[in-house]
Formats: C-alpha cells, structure tokens, sequence
C-alpha cells in the first residue's frame, strides 16, 4: 500500500503554492500558468483559509460573469478543503477524490500543510500499483505451470 508519504517523496515538483486570499483571480491565474499547475492554497495572515482551482475559476468566476482582475480571491475560493495526511493510502486519496468530486487535496500533519495532492498524482501510484501487481500474477501463473 503506497502512502502520500511515499507519492510526495517521489514527485519532482514538492513545494507549496500559495497566494494571499486578498489577492485577485488575476494573480492567481498567473501564479498556476508559471507553476504548471490546477490548484493553489490560499492563506490569512499565513494561515491557509482555502484553495482556488481552475474549476473555481470557471464556475464561480467566468460563469458567473466576474472579472479576473478585479475578482478577490477569498469571494471565490473554496473555504471547506478535504484534507489527508502523510499516512494516507493513495487508495483511500482516489475514493476521497472520487466521492467529493475534487481534483486536490493538501497533505496536513500537526495543523501544518506539508504538501498537496493531485488526482494525477494519485492515479499515476495507483496505475503504477495495478501494473506491478499484474506483472506478479502473470509471474506467479507463468511459475506455477498453468497453461491457458
């Protein structure tokens, strides 16, 4: 069982984006376009409050006829994040993903964010995982002498 512990070791890129809640989308905007990436957490007083995703931007921005540059951030953000731990299972990480129908959760230890996690993340240990536990079956029916 692969844990966050073990996906954040091995992913390339391992630092936290954050930006000021009382920034605007614009900036937020900008800030994932020269990260490469769909989410950003948002902070108060250097403490998250929130995370705004590509989607927040759609659905509660574009949508809703806002304009980026004068759209605060904390007008647009999500404020209730569903959050795991270092111990979390990347199985438990897709249910959750899957459930809540989110793309994003920030890794906490001790009330501290450590990390944050995409679905791209996850499904690329879980396909990885599924992979690897294919190739020991085949192993295992190719050793034990069935025929097929």
């Amino acid at each position: 069982m692969t844990t966050v512990r073990k996906l954040l070791e091995s992913k390339e890129f391992s630092g936290n984006i954050t930006i000021d809640a009382s920034q605007t989308v614009l900036d937020a905007i900008r800030l994932m376009a020269e990260a490469h990436v769909g989410a950003v957490l948002l902070t108060e007083r250097n403490r998250i409050v929130g995370i705004f995703t590509e989607r927040d931007y759609l659905t509660k921005g574009e949508l809703e006829g806002r304009v980026a540059k004068n759209t605060k951030l904390k007008d647009v953000m999500t404020p209730q994040m569903m959050t795991v731990t270092m111990d979390t299972s990347v199985e438990k990480c897709a249910a959750l993903m899957r459930q809540y129908r989110i793309r994003h959760l920030p890794v906490v230890e001790n009330d501290q964010l450590v990390g944050l996690v995409s679905m791209r993340d996850v499904m690329a240990v879980v396909l990885e995982n599924k992979d690897s536990e294919i190739r020991g079956l085949e192993n295992y029916i190719m050793g034990s002498g069935f025929q097929s």
